[in-house]
């Protein structure tokens, strides 16, 4: 079954109120939508757009009035995935629950049915900063177009969890981000690759690019691309599409989940199901290989 992604580099740009927020999502989502996609990412917490009028000066404070536009948020999303009929991958937002800010990703249905995953993994600006709750549980969604995972921008740098998913049968991962600068932007690209290389899964990430006068917020370096695996049923570099680093843009692939079953039996190798579990079970032996000082 052949399958169709897009990821939008989604450009953060000042907004003065909820209406620009929208009006910019209605555009880069309805720009998508020409291309008859089955699934449709935005990246990582691309709402902090909202905080251009929000942050009085406490970032802390701010950032959890964003909840107050979660209802908004969830409906505006649950809307474009009806009216495109795609499984809208919305990004992630900051989201109150028990008194906690979760960063959680949502997943829309073409039904309008809504789906999340909490990132689990924070980075140190989300502890320190935002203060943010972890997640503890991950999930595999099984969708018309294959099962699937979410794994938020610092999750995939953890490939313990795309090991476990992908036992369970995800077809793809994605991987939705926001990178301040080209290192963390690297960080998050190379483990993502390898992902999709060790565990015989596609993987389509994608970031935010642009600017924003928010604390922490400021500079965004991103590119998004849809990564296969690295063999030869797939692309020669192990790379379906990728976009232009830092430009609003909008990167679509087509991935054959047949191809990727054939490969997970018959491919050059199989690292998916070459695995000596046993290995993994037993502690590592430490060995001493101290020699002491030189003798001249």
């Amino acid at each position: 079954m052949k399958v169709r992604i897009a990821a939008v580099q989604y450009l953060l740009r000042s907004i003065s109120n909820w209406d620009d927020f929208e009006n910019q999502v209605r555009f880069i989502v309805k720009a998508a939508a020409e291309y008859k996609p089955n699934f449709v990412m935005l990246p990582e917490i691309f709402t902090s757009q909202l905080l251009c009028f929000l942050d009085e000066g406490d970032i802390k404070a701010a950032v959890r009035r964003m909840h107050d536009f979660t209802p908004r948020y969830m409906e505006l999303m649950a809307e474009l995935a009806r009216k495109y009929h795609f499984y809208f991958i919305a990004g992630s937002h900051p989201n109150l629950r028990d008194g906690e800010l979760f960063n959680t990703a949502f997943m829309f249905s073409p039904q309008g049915d809504v789906f999340s995953q909490d990132k689990i993994h924070r980075t140190r600006w989300e502890r320190e900063k935002w203060d943010t709750a972890a997640g503890n549980k991950l999930h595999l969604f099984q969708t018309d177009y294959g099962a699937v995972s979410i794994l938020i921008c610092y999750d995939i740098e953890f490939p313990e969890l795309a090991r476990q998913v992908c036992e369970a049968g995800a077809d793809i991962l994605f991987v939705p981000s926001s990178t301040d600068d080209r290192q963390g932007f690297y960080r998050v690209r190379y483990c993502a690759q390898a992902r999709a290389i060790e565990n015989q899964v596609y993987v389509a990430m994608t970031s935010t690019v642009g600017n924003l006068p928010v604390e922490g917020l400021g500079m965004h370096y991103g590119q998004a691309s849809i990564m296969t695996p690295s063999d030869f049923p797939f692309s020669r570099d192990g790379i379906a599409a990728e976009g232009v680093v830092n430009m609003e843009q909008v990167v679509i692939a087509d991935v054959d989940l047949d191809a990727l079953t054939q490969n997970r039996l018959n491919g050059t190798t199989i690292p998916l199901y070459d695995k000596r579990r046993e290995i993994y079970d037993d502690p590592v032996e430490i060995v001493s290989a101290v020699c002491g000082p030189r003798q001249l």
